[in-house]
């Protein structure tokens, strides 16, 4: 019987060890979701991202779909807009902004726009860019960094966050993660695009788009970083975001135009809600000793957990 007590009380502890809430736990400067090889190979590309025909014409191609579907999913959460402007008064965090392909639609929608990216070239490319638009001048400002070196300056200040085409590119996703959910304001809004983890992505993804057809250049993917819509889903829900919409994402490399989809085994795009409800967390330590407390008062009342231990 002395096996048996051992062998609960050691699941226990294991249990009270490996417990975290996680969208409590403090974020970290130190810890970097940047991958240096990554920054390289942007690096090289930074001058090209206005060319529409060029290695990022699908990008173009794509605000066809994530700018209704961003500015869409965020007018379902006021209840007056106004015409010209939906998004006026808005300020939204777009992560990974590169030359601004994203950045400036949703400046033009009239919400108010930083964008942040750790290559240099790139926010010089998307500053130079921005500057030919008065307006467009004063509603979006640039910042080369990362997104945990501004989670401390901006904690609850973004209506919404945009992480479009970055997530298979961050070595630490869940960290990540957690510093959307830091910088959202409650019933803030999280928007993702990014590729399935599936065979036929690596063969479409890596195989015929980077080495066959050369839509994008060779190295501009690795197929161990892309992420399936289940594996977010459990990372976004686990760290605090509530998941509202999951929905496929077609490329046809021939017309050059992109399609919804429900098959999710390519591209994807994802919407995640902050929960006013976490607006004000238990700081982990807290929390952690009233799930102990909470084992101790069951334990107390199981007469049969009782026994095992006398024994």
């Amino acid at each position: 019987m002395w096996f048996k007590s051992y062998s609960m009380t050691f699941a226990c502890l294991n249990w009270m060890k490996n417990y975290r809430l996680p969208w409590t736990r403090p974020y970290s400067t130190s810890r970097t979701t940047v991958d240096s090889s990554e920054v390289k190979t942007f690096l090289a590309l930074a001058h090209r991202w206005w060319d529409e025909q060029g290695v990022y014409a699908p990008l173009h191609s794509m605000n066809d779909l994530r700018v209704p579907f961003i500015r869409d999913n965020l007018l379902k959460t006021v209840a007056n807009h106004q015409p010209g402007k939906p998004l006026s008064g808005m300020k939204i965090l777009d992560v990974g902004c590169g030359g601004g392909l994203l950045t400036e639609p949703l400046g033009r929608l009239g919400a108010s726009v930083i964008g942040i990216d750790p290559v240099d070239e790139n926010i010089k490319t998307a500053q130079h860019h921005k500057s030919f638009d008065p307006v467009l001048d004063k509603r979006i400002e640039y910042r080369t960094c990362s997104l945990e070196e501004i989670v401390k300056d901006t904690v609850e200040s973004f209506d919404a966050v945009i992480a479009s085409e970055v997530v298979e590119h961050v070595v630490d996703l869940e960290t990540f993660i957690q510093c959307c959910f830091q910088v959202l304001k409650p019933d803030g809004s999280l928007f993702i695009t990014t590729i399935n983890k599936t065979q036929l992505s690596y063969a479409l993804g890596i195989v015929f788009s980077e080495q066959i057809a050369g839509i994008v250049p060779k190295g501009t993917h690795t197929w161990e970083k892309f992420v399936s819509p289940e594996k977010l889903e459990s990372i976004l829900e686990s760290n605090g975001l509530s998941v509202q919409t999951v929905v496929g994402m077609l490329y046809n490399p021939f017309s050059g135009y992109w399609h919804w989809s429900e098959n999710t085994s390519l591209n994807y795009a994802a919407h995640a809600l902050k929960s006013s409800l976490q607006e004000h967390p238990a700081p982990a330590e807290f929390a952690l000793k009233g799930e102990t407390g909470e084992l101790q008062a069951e334990a107390s009342t199981n007469s049969d957990v009782q026994e095992e231990l006398k024994k």
